[in-house]
């Protein structure tokens, strides 16, 4: 039987930490580590990273990219990881065809590697590094509108074998996350009512799917988002990832990440 593809939003922590095994990430490592027990192996990975955006959409299009080591302050043995994954031209060509049929202007790149919100989770998931990896940037807008018609121009790739893949955070307060023991009560409530709201909107089964499309949409007014949320590049992965289903995910990784509730959502045919 033909394998189906596989939609997936995941945390990818902060910057090299969990690399670094460091324990405010030990719940998301174990979690990343296990959850490819739980789906398809992919033939190919589609990966919208938070940290990637572009006036219009750009796909790494290179056979075999290099690492942008797109973060500071860390261990020099941190500049030097290595996740040698081969690109896939082919599949790149795919993509802009599909979203360029939908009035989506897209371009291939052929000489961006991949950044962090790449090779950090994926080293942890896959750390042989042999399934193949396209990424595809956001819009520099970050329009949750125009995000979800990404995913949805995408949709007809769940008939192959292919793993798409939004590395975010669905909680990504620097200045809290940096605050450390600094963190109040009123913080981790403001935390758990934004949480609480997207596993409803993403997972619940009161709306429908139009209404739940409504409401991705309109994200800046569930409770607390701008606290959780006050650039929203980390969130919208989500969206893309959304768009390619358009129906309600599973809950698969409610913990915390830093000492903040964050959610993973699989859809997985």
């Amino acid at each position: 039987m033909k394998k189906k593809g596989t939609v997936f939003f995941i945390p990818h922590g902060g910057g090299p930490l969990p690399i670094l095994e460091d324990p405010g990430h030990a719940k998301m490592i174990k979690f990343l580590k296990n959850i490819k027990s739980k789906i398809n192996k992919p033939s190919s990975i589609i990966i919208i990273s938070a940290h990637w955006e572009e006036n219009e959409v750009k796909i790494t299009s290179g056979e075999k990219p290099s690492l942008i080591y797109d973060y500071y302050g860390f261990p020099e043995e941190t500049y030097k990881i290595s996740y040698p994954v081969p690109g896939n031209p082919e599949l790149a060509d795919k993509i802009k065809n599909l979203l360029n049929a939908k009035h989506i202007n897209s371009k291939l790149d052929t000489e961006r590697g991949f950044d962090h919100g790449v090779f950090i989770p994926l080293k942890i998931m896959y750390p042989e590094a042999s399934i193949p990896c396209v990424q595809i940037s956001l819009l520099n807008n970050l329009d949750p509108k125009k995000h979800i018609e990404i995913g949805k121009a995408l949709t007809s790739l769940m008939n192959e074998n292919v793993l798409i893949l939004g590395s975010g955070m669905s909680f990504h307060n620097l200045k809290i996350f940096l605050s450390g023991s600094k963190n109040t009560k009123s913080d981790n409530v403001k935390n758990k009512e934004f949480d609480d709201w997207l596993i409803d909107v993403c997972t619940g089964d009161k709306l429908n799917n139009i209404e739940r499309e409504k409401k991705m949409i309109d994200w800046t007014k569930a409770p607390s988002a701008r606290f959780c949320h006050p650039r929203e590049e980390h969130l919208i992965p989500l969206h893309v990832c959304y768009g390619v289903k358009c129906e309600k995910a599973d809950l698969v990784f409610n913990d915390s990440i830093i000492d903040k509730k964050c959610s993973a959502f699989l859809w997985q045919n």
